[in-house]
């Protein structure tokens, strides 16, 4: 059974993972970039603060990785003070960062060369998600490399799956946030039509809920869009790097995403707004906007 680990970012997803990790009995080492938000979480949990990505890897069975994007990734893994450089020979790497299907093949490669192994396994349930430990982990790897990895993300996790060689966990987030995409387009439409024709909101979800229009996004957000509340949740600045990367896959295979495409314009022009670090569900006012101009 693995014992030592380590976890690399301590966002707000990361600093409650780790604080899992450590909950379960895993000698727990993290780093993060502001080395205060490290020795804040060493207060509350039972783990060491680390200066360096290469101080927290090594020793560490599994090192966990959950950065803002591909070149924060490659900022704590390659290099003198990185994560490889500190890593013990046959010790995994796993990337909780969403990233390029193409970051993940290089990752692969790069621990291989080193020798060790590596699982690319984005997540997805926010925020929330992390902290009540009841996250989705899409992985891309080897089948004995996500066995032996798998009971220990468990701890965070509500369901973790293996979707094929690496780079597959990568591409099936993309497919992850396609889908929130355009439910929120959907729902943000649904939600004027309801205000216009003096629908109850709140009685509105609670109603739909349990029917086939019932999806996470109308149970946690369709009562705060109706009152105009984003300040919080996954931010478009992080939703459009993401949808940048679906449409550069669907480029990369010959399809073309008309709705994605039309969801990544709507927040583009939104951040243009300044309201780059609100919750995605301001779509709401993107949509709403389009309706008051036509």
């Amino acid at each position: 059974m693995e014992k030592a680990v380590a976890f690399i970012g301590l966002g707000v997803m990361g600093y409650p993972m780790a604080g899992y990790l450590s909950k379960a009995g895993y000698s727990t080492k993290v780093y993060n970039r502001t080395f205060a938000k490290a020795e804040k979480w060493a207060g509350e949990y039972d783990g060491q603060a680390c200066e360096t990505p290469k101080q927290a890897a090594e020793g560490s069975d599994i090192v966990f990785v959950c950065v803002g994007n591909d070149d924060d990734v490659r900022s704590v893994v390659y290099g003198d003070d990185g994560i490889i450089a500190g890593l013990k020979p046959g010790a995994v790497l796993v990337d909780h960062t969403t990233t390029s299907a193409e970051l993940a093949v290089e990752l692969a490669k790069a621990a291989q060369d080193s020798g060790h192994q590596f699982i690319d396994a984005p997540v997805s349930g926010g925020q929330a998600g992390a902290e009540n430990g009841v996250l989705t982990i899409m992985c891309g790897g080897d089948q004995q490399v996500f066995d032996r990895v798998s009971p220990v993300m468990d701890v965070y996790a509500k369901q973790i799956s293996l979707l094929g060689e690496n780079g597959q966990g990568q591409r099936c987030k993309m497919v992850n946030q396609i889908c929130i995409g355009g439910i929120l387009q959907g729902l943000s439409e649904a939600l004027l039509l309801a205000q216009k024709s003096g629908l109850d909101i709140e009685q509105v979800v609670e109603t739909l809920k349990h029917g086939a229009a019932g999806s996470w996004q109308m149970e946690n957000r369709a009562v705060t869009m109706s009152q105009d509340k984003f300040d919080f949740g996954f931010a478009i600045d992080w939703m459009r790097k993401d949808l940048g990367f679906c449409l550069k896959e669907a480029e990369r295979v010959g399809l073309d995403l008309p709705l994605t495409r039309k969801v990544d314009q709507q927040y583009a022009a939104l951040q243009e707004e300044g309201l780059g670090r609100m919750d995605t569900s301001v779509l709401m006012k993107a949509v709403a906007k389009g309706q008051s101009s036509n």
